[in-house]
């Protein structure tokens, strides 16, 4: 199917696709706003539309000498720890640039300083149940410094290793973060690993 057979299916019907009656904060705190939306469909019949509205975030592929650096913390809703990219947001700057919050959460979890950072995709994790986008960065030229774990990543651990090792962990399962793994492969796709 070609590029433009796809834009000429979706522009098919007329109106929009859903609209908005309503809307009702449901649940709120420090990290994430949970909403109810009362819509109506492009045939007028009714629904009932439950998200998260959780601000933007960043991820960090940290790549020098041919190793990629890793980190690993325990994540509640799943009851398990997990290897992923480092990743993270600033809840009292939502409307933060993307490429200092990259530089701030390198630096926060592994205590490296990147000497180059270079922005090659946003994607959205999740766009069925959550707002939030994800600002992807390849991090390289670095340097050790100190981190800064917050309170929160007090269990975090790090980890170096190849790139045929981290290709190895996602095809056995070892690890499983889909932003992780979208982000090895824009950056295999941009031919920059």
């Amino acid at each position: 199917m070609d590029p433009s057979s796809i834009m000429k299916t979706s522009e098919q019907g007329a109106g929009p696709d859903i609209i908005t009656v309503d809307s009702r904060e449901v649940y709120a705190n420090r990290w994430m706003t949970v909403r109810e939306d009362k819509i109506l469909r492009r045939d007028g019949s009714p629904g009932l539309y439950g998200y998260v509205d959780k601000p933007d975030f960043v991820m960090i592929l940290p790549f020098d000498r041919g190793l990629v650096h890793l980190v690993q913390q325990f994540r509640y809703p799943i009851k398990s720890r997990q290897w992923e990219f480092p990743q993270g947001s600033w809840e009292e700057k939502p409307d933060a640039d993307p490429g200092e919050l990259a530089r701030g959460e390198l630096q926060e979890e592994t205590g490296l300083i990147a000497g180059s950072l270079i922005r090659i995709g946003t994607i959205y994790p999740l766009y069925g149940t959550v707002t939030q986008r994800c600002h992807v960065f390849l991090a390289t030229d670095l340097t050790p410094g100190d981190n800064k774990l917050e309170h929160e990543e007090q269990d975090l651990v790090r980890a170096t290793v190849s790139v045929d090792e981290l290709q190895r962990m996602i095809l056995d399962g070892d690890l499983q973060d889909a932003g992780t793994i979208a982000a090895f492969g824009l950056a295999r796709l941009r031919k920059l690993l």
